[in-house]
């Protein structure tokens, strides 16, 4: 199978789902555990889809093993969070030092205290976003670049071949990047490090420039 960014998901009843976002990688056994679909056609949020649940997949096209129904219960992507900066216990009114009042009515921001008014800092938020894919797999960006050990970005991502059998991620087809002209298959074998955006050979430039030109069949 094969699965390329934008490609586009349907259900087993032929109804529009979405395109393909990402693909969710286990970095060591570079087994496909999910699939990101873009919202925009039946989801509203960008969704999180088991391997479990993809049937056969083109270039083009992913159909799924499920019709509509249920779908829009899978998990979000992403949820994000307001989590407030720790800033340890907020003080009580009583642990507080008075200090000599400005105004009469308080300001915005301070207690009561006997012989005064006290000001103290409200609590600062920070966005904290979750995303709901298994501890230690990487959301990989279909389209981030491939750099090999000798750092020379090589190509972009372009597809990612896996074996049908194992849902295990056999090979990267990498478009020209500063350093290569032509299309290659990459052997994941040859992966050293992933990340959401970039993935980092084990072999140098010279090893990827010897592979033979990808020939995209009609």
């Amino acid at each position: 199978m094969q699965f390329k960014e934008g490609a586009k998901v349907f259900t087993a009843d032929g109804e529009r789902v979405g395109t393909i976002d990402r693909v969710v990688l286990e970095p060591d056994t570079k087994e496909v555990t999910h699939l990101v679909v873009q919202k925009g056609f039946l989801f509203t949020e960008d969704k999180v889809v088991p391997m479990s649940l993809v049937g056969p997949a083109t270039e083009d096209q992913v159909t799924l093993r499920q019709d509509a129904d249920g779908l829009e219960e899978l998990p979000d992507f992403e949820e994000s969070h307001y989590v407030p900066i720790d800033r340890g216990p907020e003080p009580t009114p009583g642990e507080m030092r008075p200090v000599r009042p400005l105004y009469w009515y308080p300001p915005i921001g301070a207690w009561w205290t006997i012989g005064g008014y006290t000001s103290y800092v409200k609590p600062q938020y920070v966005v904290k976003t979750e995303k709901h894919i298994p501890e230690g797999t990487v959301a990989l960006e279909e389209g981030a670049k491939v750099v090999s050990s000798d750092g020379d970005h090589v190509g972009d991502i372009e597809r990612i071949f896996t074996d049908p059998l194992e849902d295990r991620a056999t090979h990267l087809l990498i478009s020209e990047g500063l350093f290569l002209k032509e299309k290659k298959l990459v052997p994941t074998k040859w992966i050293a490090k992933i990340f959401e955006d970039a993935v980092h050979l084990a072999v140098d430039s010279d090893l990827v420039d010897s592979l033979p030109e990808y020939q995209l069949q009609d």
